[in-house]
């Protein structure tokens, strides 16, 4: 029987289960928007928002608010003129960075975001285009911000966009003769089988085809020898 005095005697014996903040499935009411604890006031731009519709009209599709970010779909053919009136007129100076999103759906399958930042206002924004997997060229914004170069060559590696007048178009990760985009969501998370040689684990061995040779069903040869270990040894 447990002592009374021990004070884990009154614990439980269950573990106290985490508490979460779970994100709603449904629309975030104006209260829950402000209540919001991950709510900031630099990603709410609503006049930035009414000054590219004013100037670009159809151009400017969608625009989403979520935890009082606000991201703005435009019309892919108009994303580096959209980007040249932010920075020239509306100052928004520095580019963080963009990135690719599979959706895996049949159309406008992938997207690319475009997050940008005004110093002087201290406001942020985020842009978003839709892809069609027939068409994967994205023009390229590097002309606007010289800062897209390697995060656009980054895109093109993982997922397949063609950033259109980029200067220098190379394979940032993977070797320029792979044909495969890893971030793509059909790329099997255990890579392709001899998709990619890599260097032998024995010096006398042969390239490894399969980085993970175990998972497939086969035993890889070990890059080191073992000597027996004697049980019964001191040492």
């Amino acid at each position: 029987m447990p002592d009374p005095s021990d004070p884990r005697a009154s614990e439980p014996n269950d573990p106290e289960e985490l508490r979460f903040q779970y994100t709603p499935s449904d629309e975030p009411t104006p209260e829950q928007e402000i209540d919001n604890p991950h709510a900031k006031d630099t990603t709410r731009v609503p006049a930035v928002i009414d000054a590219l519709r004013t100037e670009f009209g159809d151009d400017i599709h969608d625009v989403e608010r979520y935890a009082n970010e606000d991201t703005v779909y435009v019309a892919k053919q108009r994303i580096q003129d959209i980007c040249r009136f932010l920075k020239e007129d509306e100052e928004f100076d520095y580019f963080v960075d963009l990135g690719g999103i599979d959706n895996f759906t049949d159309e406008d399958r992938y997207e690319v975001f475009y997050n940008i930042v005004s110093t002087e206002r201290q406001k942020r924004i985020r842009l978003k285009v839709r892809v069609d997997e027939a068409d994967m060229r994205v023009p390229s914004v590097t002309d606007i911000y010289r800062a897209a170069n390697w995060n656009e060559r980054e895109a093109y590696d993982m997922f397949g966009f063609e950033f259109v007048d980029h200067p220098d178009p190379r394979r940032m990760y993977m070797p320029e003769d792979f044909e495969y985009h890893p971030l793509r969501k059909e790329f099997p998370q255990l890579g392709v089988p001899g998709s990619l040689p890599l260097p032998p684990q024995t010096p006398d061995g042969d390239l490894t085809m399969d980085p993970f040779a175990a998972a497939h069903g086969s035993q890889p040869r070990k890059s080191y020898e073992e000597p027996p270990v004697d049980a019964d040894s001191d040492e």
